[in-house]
This record gives structure tokens, C-alpha cells and sequence, in this order.
């Protein structure tokens, strides 16, 4: 049996094709048991299914590889040459050294993005509770898993922020030195405010305020992250509140003026405040960053900082890749060890056999009246021949043959 991680992924196919080849989380317990059903020699199974990608990680004769590739065109909406085009496959140990990759973020469309790794344990644990997993996706999750926990912790790739949302609220843990006490306020309710909000929150912000034109969405959003909501009317009157304010509309116009701003400053007796201006067209107007007690930040600024980031990842991901590589041999050195101890069961289960059967004679001619001396010499003649047997034809045989590495490896193994 061999291991295979066959799949596609953001760089092999598009979207359109992505969606089609996906697996629905719920639905995960049934298509694991009908793929091995379907395959014959398929004794393990893994499916990790995300926006990104599509990967079966199983168990299986390479010679019944089409049978797989069957089982997906007829689960899923996609014909065999589609599937062929934009598929992948890594076998064994370049199999380890791809769930590596993809469990530490350094094959994520967003190099190092952090969710992939608990997107990799879940699919693990599904399969687990579906009872397709065995040992060799035992040992290849674990390896991969515990490798790619350190290509986060041991090097850059996952440190820097690379997305506008996160480089924003990073930027205010600078400004301030601690986000438990500050109130921040939220100009917006599309998906980059919904995921600044979800990083402030992990940040523990203080207290989140979240303004929109259309209240309804400000208040599904704000009750998600346990915020308030209000009308982005109300801004100017409450905008003395806040310690920091990030905007992200679709207004064509700004929406917090220069005036607004020198009013709440003086109101907040010049405490700081960190503004972030995410929008295009911005939402702040420029002239603001010229106040004293106020830090602005455009989208310009915060590009930047990505930009550089993600230079700075990409550096890392060279250390990284020295990791992945000595995960990968580390999987494939347990593998052998797994391997090994199912050889020495068999060992270890075939002299017991012998033993069962030698002492039972032995017992045999004991009950017969046969004399314990000559029982023991008879035991002990009968194991030794029966124990030496083998190594001893495997010896003539390699003399014979001129077998000269296999006439070492018995010298040494026996100590001869």
C-alpha cells in the first residue's frame, strides 16, 4: 500500500471548477465511507475540502488510482478530462512533504495564513470519527501537524500581517500599548470591516462601535462581534468617544471632516487618536493627519507595510522549506519504524508459535512417562533446530550464490 494526496487547489483550477469538486463539511462521514466501499485496496481516507482547495490523502494499490479518480467524476460535478487537467498527485514521502506545506500556510494562496493548519486537524478528526483513519494517516497528520507548528513558531512566515484588515489593527497595538481599555469605531459593513472587527475582537478591544448608512447592516454585523451599531449620520456628534477609528465605506464623498476631528480632539483633551482610512475614495479627509494629537493612516501606508511583510515572509519561507524537508524525512523514518515493528509482531508471533507447539510435546512425553532429563534435552534440541532452521538455509544459500553483503548482514545481525 502506498500513501497519495491527490487534489487541486487555487493554482491548478479556477473557481468555477473549485466549487463544483468541493465536499460539504456534514456530508464528510458518508464520502469517506462510499470512497472506500468504491476501491477496493482503499484502507484510509482523508478529505480536506476548503475555498481553496480540494485534497483525498488515502491508502491505496497505485494500480487502482483510476478507481479513485471514478468515484470523484461520479460524486461530483466534473468529468474525467477536467479532473486530469487540474489535478495533482504526490505519492509516500512527497506526500508528507505536500500536507506539510499546506498545513503551515506555505502553499495558501496567502503565504502563512493561520487558518489552514485547523482546517488540516478537522479534516484529521472527521475522518477519525468516520473511521478511516489508520496508522499511516495517523503518522502522516501528526508529523505534518506537529512540522508545521514548528514552521510557525520557529520562523517569520506567519508573523507579519499581509492583509489591509490585520496590518490595521497591528498598527493601533502600536499606537496604544494595550487595546482592553480603547473604544474603537468601524465606518462600514462590508467584508474588510467584518474582518478588521473580527481581529480587533481577538485583540480584546475594550468596546466596538460599528456605523453604517443602512443601520440593519451595521447591527448584523455589530452582533456578531458584540458591538453597537449606529447610523454614520451620528458619526460627527459621537466621534469624541472613540480611540480608534477605521474607515472602510463605498461613499463617494468623505465622511469625517477635518472639523469633525478638531472638534473631538478638543473634547477628548487631546488624548491620541488612531485613524485608519482603508476606503477609495477615502472616507477621512487628508487634512486631518495634519492635527496634532491625531495618527492617520491611508490605504496607501498600510500597502506598504503588506508589501513589506510579505517580502518578509517570503524570506522566511526559505528557512521554512529547510523544516518541511526534515518533517518530510522524519515521516518517512516513523514510517519505516512502523513498518519494522509489523515485521518483528510477525517474528516475535512465529517463535511463540514454535514455542506453543514444542513445549506442548514436551508436556506430552511428560505424561507419557518419559524422564525429565531427557524432556529438557529433547525440548531444547527441538527449539534450537527449529530456531536456527531458516537463518541457516538463508547462510548456505548466500554462501552459494556469492551473496556477500547478505553473508555480512546475517554476520552482523547474529553476532557470528
Amino acid at each position: 500500500m502506498a500513501i497519495l494526496a491527490y487534489g487541486i487547489n487555487y493554482r491548478t483550477a479556477p473557481v468555477a471548477l473549485r466549487e463544483r469538486i468541493a465536499f460539504p463539511e456534514e456530508a464528510l462521514d458518508g464520502y469517506l465511507h462510499g470512497l472506500r466501499a468504491h476501491v477496493p485496496s482503499l484502507s484510509e481516507a482523508a478529505i480536506l475540502s476548503t475555498c481553496n482547495r480540494t485534497e483525498l490523502y488515502c491508502t491505496l494499490d497505485p494500480r487502482e488510482e483510476n478507481r479513485l479518480l471514478t468515484w470523484i467524476t461520479g460524486n461530483r460535478d466534473v468529468s474525467i478530462d477536467e479532473l486530469a487537467s487540474s489535478a495533482y498527485r504526490h505519492w509516500d514521502v512527497d506526500a508528507a512533504r505536500h500536507l506539510i506545506r499546506v498545513a503551515s500556510g506555505l502553499d495558501s494562496q496567502v503565504l502563512g495564513e493561520p487558518q489552514i493548519m485547523g482546517q488540516v486537524k478537522n479534516a484529521y478528526d472527521i475522518a477519525r470519527s468516520a473511521g478511516t483513519v489508520g496508522p499511516a494517516l495517523h503518522l502522516l497528520s501528526q508529523v505534518s501537524l506537529n512540522t508545521a507548528k514548528r514552521v510557525r513558531t520557529d520562523t517569520g512566515v506567519g508573523r507579519n500581517p499581509i492583509s489591509v484588515a490585520y496590518a490595521a489593527v497591528l498598527l493601533s497595538k502600536q499606537i496604544f500599548e494595550t487595546l482592553s481599555d480603547k473604544r474603537a469605531l468601524l465606518l462600514g459593513a462590508g467584508d474588510t470591516i467584518g474582518l478588521v472587527a473580527e481581529h480587533l475582537s481577538k485583540q480584546g478591544i475594550g468596546a466596538m462601535t460599528i456605523a453604517n448608512r443602512t443601520l440593519s447592516n451595521a447591527q448584523q454585523l455589530a452582533a456578531v462581534h458584540h458591538a453597537t451599531a449606529i447610523q454614520l449620520t451620528d458619526v460627527s456628534a459621537r466621534l469624541a468617544e472613540f480611540d480608534i477609528v477605521i474607515s472602510s465605506t463605498g461613499s463617494s464623498l468623505p465622511v469625517i471632516g477635518k472639523g469633525a476631528v478638531e472638534a473631538a480632539i478638543r473634547q477628548r483633551k487631546r488624548k491620541p487618536m488612531f485613524m485608519v482610512d482603508i476606503a477609495v475614495p477615502r472616507d477621512i479627509e487628508p487634512e486631518v493627519g495634519e492635527l496634532p494629537d491625531v495618527f492617520l493612516y491611508s490605504i496607501d501606508d498600510l500597502s506598504e507595510i503588506v508589501e513589506e511583510n510579505a517580502k518578509a515572509r517570503e524570506e522566511a519561507a526559505v528557512e521554512a522549506n529547510a523544516l518541511v524537508d526534515e518533517g518530510a524525512r522524519y515521516y518517512l523514518r516513523e514510517l519505516r519504524v512502523h513498518e519494522g515493528q509489523a515485521v518483528l509482531r510477525r517474528f516475535r508471533d512465529k517463535a511463540s508459535e514454535t514455542q506453543r507447539r514444542e513445549l506442548a510435546k514436551a508436556r506430552a512425553m511428560l505424561a507419557d512417562g518419559v524422564e525429565p532429563e531427557e524432556v529438557l534435552a529433547q525440548l531444547a534440541r527441538s527449539l534450537t533446530n527449529k530456531l536456527i532452521h531458516e537463518p541457516t538455509i538463508a547462510i548456505r544459500n548466500a554462501s552459494a550464490d556469492d551473496q556477500a553483503e547478505t553473508l555480512e548482514l546475517l554476520k552482523n545481525l547474529y553476532e557470528l
